[in-house]
């Protein structure tokens, strides 16, 4: 299907976005990916790209997104707005300017016009709405409007983000512009993961540690879960149901864990049974903890630790220090699953990404 380029990055975000498994930089609570490489996508169709072009760009693009998020998010923050939502067109437009080869005063004018439009509000949680999702795209097609706007000469304030009535002002973090330091350690996409199950990221190494755990649920009584402060209170994640919606499950750290330990794995099919009685058994028992050690280590790691009691009065606990990734090839497998036989030759051309001589030929 055909669509401007706005458009269609709009379009291919919000579908990056629908599994919820995209990549994650826990420093921003953002899933920069699932609008930078669209965004990206999209602008190589405009004009002739190469990999290593469109690599540089990402990478940039991450660079500015992750540390302007790490500014930024903070508890108190994300309790109301959507960190994607910020730190989504920023990067993006900064991973567009930079690919397509814009003078610096473009760039800068590309950069302002985003930060005009970030938003994103954290109230669908509750409720499971389907606002998460679109977020991303609002994202990546305001980024694609900047930078085409900057292209044709639209002149963006340079003072956008750390004015005082800039972004950072907005957000009420104007102390903190002095801690955005790109390009100063190392670099941010080297601190991006992709996440083992299809949840949010608080739910992902309480999972893991349930699954360790390994017992018929039957014979639980009990369940306690320990994790961090952000883990518990981000929107969504402290919440014991009732589930009437996909997303609100997959938000629910209660759920994650209850459906894990019921099923024995962590898989798309796990947050389809809402009415499952041996889930909702075990989210009733369902406690969440905050874990000091956990909390001062966030965000370098993220720790859980999952604890259930048997019938027979038995206790059985995995304590894990920090979540285990999604390895390459899990990443494979399950992309051609979703994506079927037909996208094989998508698959080939990102794995030789750095020797395209056109960018816009995977699509």
């Amino acid at each position: 299907m055909r669509a401007s380029a706005a458009e269609a990055a709009f379009a291919n975000a919000v579908l990056g976005h629908g599994l919820v498994r995209e990549d994650m930089h826990t420093g921003s609570v953002s899933h920069l990916g699932i609008v930078i490489f669209p965004t990206l996508l999209a602008l190589a169709q405009t004009r002739r790209v190469t990999g290593p072009q469109f690599i540089r760009g990402a990478v940039c693009g991450y660079e500015v997104g992750a540390t302007v998020g790490r500014a930024l998010m903070d508890q108190e923050t994300v309790q109301i707005f959507r960190p994607t939502g910020i730190t989504g067109p920023v990067g993006a437009v900064v991973a567009g300017s930079v690919m397509l080869g814009f003078s610096e005063d473009s760039g800068v004018s590309a950069l302002g016009l985003a930060a005009n439009a970030t938003g994103g509000l954290n109230e669908w949680p509750a409720s499971g709405a389907d606002d998460m999702f679109f977020h991303a795209g609002f994202a990546a097609r305001n980024a694609v409007t900047a930078v085409e706007l900057a292209d044709l000469g639209a002149f963006g304030s340079e003072t956008a983000l750390d004015g005082p009535a800039g972004l950072f002002a907005a957000l009420r973090r104007r102390d903190r512009i002095e801690r955005v330091t790109p390009f100063t350690g190392e670099l941010e996409i080297f601190s991006v993961y992709h996440k083992p199950a299809p949840a949010c990221n608080y739910a992902q190494t309480a999972c893991q540690a349930a699954l360790a755990i390994g017992v018929d649920s039957q014979e639980i009584t009990s369940v306690q879960v320990k994790c961090s402060a952000a883990a518990i209170n981000y929107p969504g994640c402290n919440a014991p149901g009732p589930f009437r919606r996909i997303l609100q499950a997959k938000m629910s750290i209660h759920f994650c864990v209850a459906a894990t330990l019921a099923r024995l794995s962590i898989e798309e099919n796990n947050y389809r049974r809402l009415d499952d009685l041996e889930i909702a058994r075990l989210i009733g028992v369902t406690k969440l903890e905050e874990d000091p050690e956990f909390t001062q280590a966030y965000p370098g790691v993220q720790g859980a630790e999952v604890i259930v009691t048997l019938r027979n009065g038995r206790v059985l606990r995995k304590r894990m220090s920090d979540l285990v990734p999604a390895t390459p090839e899990q990443i494979h497998a399950r992309f051609r699953n979703a994506a079927g036989a037909g996208a094989t030759g998508i698959e080939q051309a990102v794995d030789n990404l750095d020797q395209l001589e056109d960018v816009g030929s995977i699509l």
